[in-house]
């Protein structure tokens, strides 16, 4: 690497005019529910940890995703991580959201906030739910240039129908200018 003073510096490259500005992540396409699975199940994260993608609703009302606790994924107390618990939860509202409205969106977690209830030895499996009609209240909440924000919540149960916590995020949505 030359690192002089008196090196060339390379020019910065204006942005493409097709890149959208970094303030404003906006949803242009969703890919299908299946190729969304997917894709979600060989995400680094979601695979290192255990994390699986078993069930995207077509109609993307309903995601259904599964942790199985093994003996490289649990902490010294032999249970989930928190953190994976969230991370569980933490995308798939705003996808579904975003699947149901389609393009012309920006949509992201605001803030959320997880409870736990009992320690998750065994395999986990939370199931998130976006109805047709709580998206039908976001679109017309963001019908004039308004945001919306919503609160939805989610269970994370255990394979012996224990409660091991409880998560709620808020999402705000707001149509791009």
């Amino acid at each position: 690497m030359n690192c002089r003073r008196d090196a060339p510096m390379s020019k910065p490259t204006a942005p493409r005019s097709s890149d959208p500005p970094a303030t404003r992540p906006v949803i242009r396409s969703m890919p299908s529910p299946r190729v969304l699975r997917r894709m979600m199940n060989v995400y680094p994260p979601f695979l290192g940890s255990g994390i699986h993608v078993t069930h995207v609703a077509q109609d993307w009302t309903r995601v259904e995703v599964t942790h199985r606790i093994r003996p490289w994924n649990r902490n010294p107390n032999q249970a989930a991580y928190g953190g994976t618990l969230y991370a569980m939860t933490d995308p798939f509202f705003g996808m579904m959201a975003g699947g149901q409205l389609g393009a012309g969106y920006r949509i992201w977690t605001s803030g959320a906030s997880i409870e736990f209830v009992a320690p998750g030895r065994e395999s986990v499996t939370a199931t998130m739910s976006l109805s047709p009609e709580e998206a039908a209240a976001i679109r017309a909440a963001t019908d004039h240039g308004n945001k919306s924000i919503t609160s939805h919540s989610t269970e994370i149960i255990s394979s012996a129908n224990v409660l091991v916590a409880r998560v709620t995020q808020q999402l705000f949505v707001r149509r791009a200018a």
